[in-house]
Order: structure tokens, then C-alpha cells, then sequence
């Protein structure tokens, strides 16, 4: 199978020519440099991005903390994460950076505050 995919790896964005075989990447051509070449062997055996979205805190300014994966995780998982990082409440104060879930899933990616919030009075 063929596929066509432009790399978002830098700002290039080369266009790039993917063969898939028995769900191995047997050959690419049109990257630039050896990051294309890895994102389309992901992309096309099993894509992956990093998740940004939000929680509800307590005792804070806002209702919501926004949160973020600290790597990419699997693409299929991204529904399953949701669900559950839709149960999470957290208290202030959290500072950026705090880990507000270890191990999301299994992945051995941790979900991280992305700002600080502090304590309302």
C-alpha cells in the first residue's frame, strides 16, 4: 500500500512517499532529513500525538487547569485517555509541571499541569 504524507516534523514539510507492507514501512523517499523518515514509519504504523486538554480544580481562580501529555501518546488511546482524565479533579494549588496523572494508561507518559494555579482565599 501507498500512502502520501507531509511531514510536520519541522517546517519544511516534505512530502513524502510511504510503502506499507504486512503493517511494516518497507520504503519512504521525498524527507529531507532522518526525522521524516521516522515520523512516517509512526505515523503509518501507529500514529501518535501529544494531548492537550483541560481538568477541574478546586479552591482555584478558574474552574478548569489546563494539562498536557508529556510526550506523544498513541492515537488510539486518545478517547480512553479522555474518559479518564474527564473524572480527575485536582485542588490548588498546582504549580506547572506538577503531575497531576502518572503513567497515563500505561504509556509511561505522565500528564502535567501547563500553568500554575494558585489557592483562592
Amino acid at each position: 500500500m501507498e500512502k502520501e504524507l507531509i511531514c510536520v516534523n519541522c517546517p519544511v514539510g516534505c512530502r513524502l512517499s510511504v510503502t506499507v507492507e504486512e503493517n511494516r514501512v518497507t520504503n519512504v523517499s521525498g524527507n529531507r532529513c532522518p526525522r521524516g523518515k521516522a515520523y512516517a514509519e509512526t505515523e503509518c504504523i501507529r500514529p501518535e500525538r501529544i494531548l492537550t486538554t483541560t481538568v477541574r480544580i478546586n479552591g482555584a481562580i478558574h474552574r478548569v487547569l489546563p494539562v498536557i501529555t508529556e510526550r506523544a501518546i498513541p492515537l488510539d488511546l486518545i478517547a480512553d485517555a479522555m474518559k479518564e482524565i474527564s473524572k480527575i479533579r485536582v485542588e490548588a494549588p498546582v504549580s506547572s509541571g506538577d503531575v497531576i496523572v502518572k503513567d497515563l494508561l500505561g504509556t509511561g507518559v505522565n500528564l502535567v499541569a501547563s500553568r500554575s494555579m494558585a489557592k483562592t482565599e
